[in-house]
């Protein structure tokens, strides 16, 4: 497995809330390839909480979001033969929420692309905690070209 997380080797400038390296009050995950899958362990802090003990909803679905972004964007680098991941957005992620995820603990993420068409990817991820899956994900992620406001703006 890599030491240098996607977003440091590929967005290490990047300012978004919940992966960019350069924002010092965001998420800052760290996403690594690990075989056909990309993984990321994020320890919450109390102001992520929504209630004692029990983590946000809003922190699991942008965790699950920036996180499927970086596996759609690995993906596709991969199925294209690029030196560097193309600058991909979020079109559409579906969260469901299957159990309290708490605070106090290391989440764990992991997203593997179920489908790839073009410019588009699908990704599946999943959240857990000690073990339980507490959060699952379905997006579909689109590379987009410098005409988009997003473009290497992550």
């Amino acid at each position: 497995m890599a030491t240098t997380s996607l977003q440091q080797e590929y967005g290490a400038k990047g300012i978004c809330f919940g992966c960019g390296p350069s924002n010092e009050k965001g998420l800052r995950i760290n996403s690594f390839p690990d075989g056909d899958q990309v993984i990321c362990q994020w320890d919450p802090e109390q102001h992520h909480q929504a209630f004692p003990g029990m983590l946000n909803g809003g922190i699991i679905g942008a965790l699950l979001d920036c996180h499927s972004n970086w596996a759609a964007a690995w993906a596709l680098m991969n199925d294209q033969g690029l030196d560097e991941p193309p600058c991909t957005v979020t079109a559409s992620f579906s969260v469901r929420l299957r159990r309290p995820t708490p605070a106090d603990q290391t989440v764990h993420l992991r997203a593997w692309t179920t489908e790839i068409n073009g410019n588009k990817a699908v990704v599946e991820s999943e959240l857990s905690c000690a073990g339980k899956v507490c959060a699952t994900c379905t997006g579909t992620f689109v590379a987009v070209g410098a005409d988009h406001p997003a473009y290497h703006r992550w």
